[in-house]
């Protein structure tokens, strides 16, 4: 929503507007200590190393001023900026990867600031499972036609092998190491809100689908965006509310959420 109030967040993102070209950089930095989305925490061993952290900026730095970067910046910007360093606009880009990689990534923006969004962990853990299903039906019986399913696989082969790329992330399937990745990811953004002072702020989701024209408001002046009441107005009932504690419709999480209920309280929930 803060890009409907002037934050630039990237010409090609994702369905949840996650910068397509800020989350492969992002993946191929975890992918240098073998980690992932599901293992951040081995980018340690790339923070820890100096000389190595300080050739993988450099190297980070050229790659945002090649036409790669046009997927972030489009035709247009790119052309007039030739790298989101020079960017003279407030911007920015989401990836959950930004929770372990932001030292590396202050590195070369000093300045960033950084917005903590989080959110119940048994929607996120259910979200997890939603896509672990979506991507192991690749290998099941999709496409399952005597022609059709060799000329898919194929297609898979070509697609993800070679190029270290996962069908799935998978250990969100069980729900007591999805909430431990919670727990980690939380623990990790928690101790950069609380060293960057001023220049970080928190947001609970449901809080958020509560009072959108509020968080909003505190949102758009954090990041210097100069957004008037009716513009705040205007995007807040884009909020779907029916997004709060959706696990509670689920019998199975819900009953976990009743297991960990003294965790749960650890965090506010």
């Amino acid at each position: 929503m803060l890009d409907d109030l002037g934050l630039f967040v990237g010409s090609k993102v994702t369905d949840n507007h996650e910068a397509i070209f800020f989350r492969d950089l992002n993946d191929w930095l975890l992918t240098q200590c073998s980690g992932g989305l599901e293992n951040p925490g081995v980018i340690k061993y790339l923070l820890g190393d100096d000389e190595a952290r300080a050739l993988y900026g450099d190297f980070i730095k050229f790659s945002m001023k090649t036409p790669r970067a046009m997927s972030f910046l489009g035709l247009t910007k790119y052309l007039r900026y030739g790298t989101p360093a020079r960017l003279d606009i407030p911007w920015g880009w989401k990836d959950p990867r930004n929770t372990f990689t932001l030292s590396f990534w202050l590195d070369i923006f000093p300045d960033a600031k950084v917005i903590h969004i989080y959110r119940h962990p048994l929607d996120i853990i259910n979200s997890l499972r939603t896509r672990r299903k979506r991507g192991l039906a690749r290998l099941g019986d999709r496409h399952a036609g005597f022609l059709l399913k060799p000329l898919y696989l194929l297609y898979l082969v070509r697609k993800f092998i070679g190029g270290r790329r996962v069908f799935v992330d998978l250990r969100g399937a069980s729900l007591e190491e999805g909430f431990i990745l919670w727990e980690e990811y939380m623990k990790e953004a928690r101790g950069h809100v609380a060293r960057m002072g001023k220049r970080a702020i928190e947001v609970k989701y449901e809080y958020f689908l509560d009072n959108p024209s509020d968080v909003l408001k505190t949102l758009a002046e954090f990041c210097g965006l100069e957004a008037g009441k009716g513009e705040i107005e205007k995007a807040a009932p884009e909020v779907n509310k029916s997004r709060g504690y959706a696990f509670l419709k689920d019998p199975e999480l819900k009953s976990y959420s009743l297991d960990i209920a003294a965790r749960l309280g650890n965090y506010g929930y």
